[in-house]
């Protein structure tokens, strides 16, 4: 068989160790070729493509961003949305003039929305999930997450130190547009006071009393994270938000720190790596197996699979009920 291999959206921590999984098991277990496309979706179009063999895929696993470059280009998706059918006979006629098998499909949300499609066109497709911000809809987990929270909880760390010297008021923004993940996870890791997620919603009179309520306990300083998805009522950055809101009605100084683009660089963690690996292995074998359509996932400590039709147009939140926001309420974390 001949598979290939691309990864669309966002670049995330353990792109590589996953293209090294799905890879080095196609060569070395089922001796199947395999073509890395670059620059996502778009590459189909373009060809542009390169042979990913044995020594390609070495020294990869600890590499952040993605050896085959990615993209957000949305106009592929558009045109396959909008039915053209002129330029979904192209993408056919590129996938088979590749003599191509599967392609498998590493990327978020979006990525897998767009796999769906491809393979309703016909084309047999696997995906992988992949984003920091782990809202992808039938698995537990995705890789990057765990590599973004740790980067994030050294971080809010850090500005424990200075926040405490200068008693002041930190307000930490992190990743997650749509799900509060990082700043769940990364917030209670790191001893956050506030924590504000995009699910949730929160009440600025509330915040503030929290906070001068803790003053008032004899604790200086406070930490407030906060995903940049939340909500503000003038449209401002939550950081900028927020640390105005709360520094004008409490009186107290605050200051922001925007983590930015920094959660989504560098080495993935072990966990991350592992992942990864065992993702793009089973991804290998439901091609071996002729199962396509799917999207790999995590359920539990299993590797499993969930048809791409369940997962397009779908998000994965955080919960009210999630234990760690149940479990962050009793110890006196305020949630907004």
């Amino acid at each position: 068989m001949k598979i290939g291999i691309l990864s669309s959206g966002g670049d995330c921590p353990g792109i590589n160790a996953t293209i090294r999984g799905v890879g080095k098991t196609a060569i070395m277990h089922y001796n199947m070729e395999v073509i890395g496309i670059h620059s996502g979706f778009s590459g189909i179009l373009k060809k542009d493509i390169q042979v990913l063999d044995e020594r390609s895929l070495s020294g990869i696993l600890n590499l952040g961003g993605t050896i085959l470059g990615t993209s957000r280009e949305k106009a592929f998706r558009k045109l396959l949305i909008s039915g053209d059918g002129e330029h979904s006979s192209a993408i056919k006629r590129q996938y088979h003039h590749m003599g191509l098998d599967c392609i498998v499909c590493i990327g978020g949300n979006g990525t897998q929305k767009t796999a769906h499609i491809l393979s309703e066109l016909g084309l047999n497709i696997v995906g992988v999930p992949k984003t920091i911000d782990n809202d992808v809809w039938g698995t537990d987990i995705t890789f990057g997450f765990d590599t973004a929270v740790n980067i994030a909880t050294e971080a809010i760390d850090r500005l424990h130190s200075t926040a405490s010297s200068h008693k002041r008021v930190m307000v930490v923004e992190v990743m997650g547009h749509h799900a509060g993940w990082i700043a769940l996870y990364a917030g209670m890791a790191g001893g956050a006071d506030v924590i504000l997620l995009p699910e949730l919603g929160y009440d600025l009179n509330r915040i503030n009393t929290d906070i001068v309520n803790r003053s008032r306990r004899g604790k200086p300083y406070s930490i407030v994270v906060v995903a940049e998805g939340v909500k503000t009522v003038d449209k401002k950055r939550p950081a900028d938000f927020f640390t105005q809101a709360i520094e004008q009605a409490t009186g107290l100084e605050t200051r922001e720190t925007v983590l930015g683009y920094t959660q989504r660089g560098g080495n993935p963690s072990p966990f991350d790596r592992n992942l990864a690996t065992r993702l793009g292995g089973h991804a290998t074998e439901l091609i071996a197996r002729g199962e396509f359509g799917c999207m790999v996932c995590i359920k539990g400590d299993r590797v499993d699979a969930i048809p791409l039709s369940e997962v397009a147009g779908k998000l994965r939140t955080v919960t009210p009920g999630h234990d760690l926001v149940i479990q962050g309420k009793r110890m006196g974390i305020s949630f907004g």
